[in-house]
């Protein structure tokens, strides 16, 4: 859930309850769930073989999975959530264990499977719920897929976290910029408190990130570190975007609930699906 935010919020609750902050949401219960999901991500990810890490990406993709076939049902699509579920997992160890090629593999699995278990139920919107367990597969389990290819080097490790700290450098530096400066929107439309004074902060500190993270931890150029900083701004920003485009079309404000300060877990996946292929890519031709 990027924060290129913009003005102010009202103040909103009765009293005695908290507040959320000048952007709209509990700044403390925020940061406390960043820091703990960073945490437990750090200590599978640095362990000896990262399954724990695979683990935990696994988990986060059955919980997407399930915000989106929940969100997608108020639009009257039925995408089948059990063959979802289980092709989402497939796709990400077999990315894991066998490569890139898996991961497409089991996506076009898992869309079949989707396809097959519908047959049972009426034609009616037989095509409309085809198409979003193919969106869904796509959007969360295949996207996430790419996290765990980052992790297979032997600096495996580093590569995700790289991906992951520059993303929050996004996150970060457009909150600031955002509920400091931010006056002109990006898209009033589709999410009216992300500006441009936002976007460029995002820049500015992913941008700075990159240049410091890659000649710390790859012994690589700053500018190449750069490069990835601007490139990760702008599929988190688009990811943002467009899950709130989503979020709009369907008419909610967020995919869930689970996470206090964040909402669902894909509001807390949004910037960091998209990147991941970018990421990918980018730090096998960089590093």
């Amino acid at each position: 859930m990027s924060a290129i935010d913009t003005a102010p919020s009202p103040p909103e609750g009765a009293p005695g309850t908290r507040t959320p902050g000048r952007a709209g949401r509990d700044l403390p219960a925020a940061i406390g769930v960043g820091v703990g999901l960073g945490g437990l991500v750090l200590a599978t990810l640095y362990a000896p073989q990262r399954w724990g890490f695979v683990v935990v990406v696994v988990a986060a993709v059955a919980l997407g999975v399930h915000e989106v076939v929940s969100a997608l049902r108020r639009l009257g699509a039925r995408p089948p959530k059990s063959p979802l579920v289980v092709g989402g997992a497939a796709m990400v160890a077999l990315a894991f264990t066998s490569g890139a090629d898996a991961l497409v593999l089991a996506l076009v699995l898992t869309v079949l499977a989707c396809l097959a278990w519908r047959l049972a139920d009426p034609a009616e919107g037989f095509l409309r719920d085809v198409a979003a367990s193919a969106f869904t597969a796509t959007y969360v389990p295949f996207l996430a897929g790419f996290a765990t290819l980052l992790a297979v080097p032997d600096d495996g490790a580093r590569r995700v976290t790289a991906f992951i700290v520059l993303v929050v450098c996004s996150d970060t530096g457009g909150y600031v910029a955002g509920v400091l400066l931010g006056r002109h929107p990006m898209a009033p439309t589709v999410s009216p408190k992300k500006s441009w004074e936002g976007f460029g902060g995002s820049l500015l500190a992913a941008g700075a990130g990159g240049a410091i993270a890659f000649p710390t931890m790859f012994d690589a150029s700053s500018l190449l570190g750069a490069v990835f900083g601007l490139a990760v701004v702008c599929t988190a920003t688009l990811g943002d975007l467009g899950e709130s485009m989503v979020k709009r079309d369907i008419g909610i404000k967020d995919m869930g609930t689970l996470l206090p300060g964040h909402g669902g877990v894909m509001d807390r996946l949004d910037s960091l699906l998209p990147t991941a292929p970018v990421a990918y890519v980018l730090l096998a031709a960089f590093v």
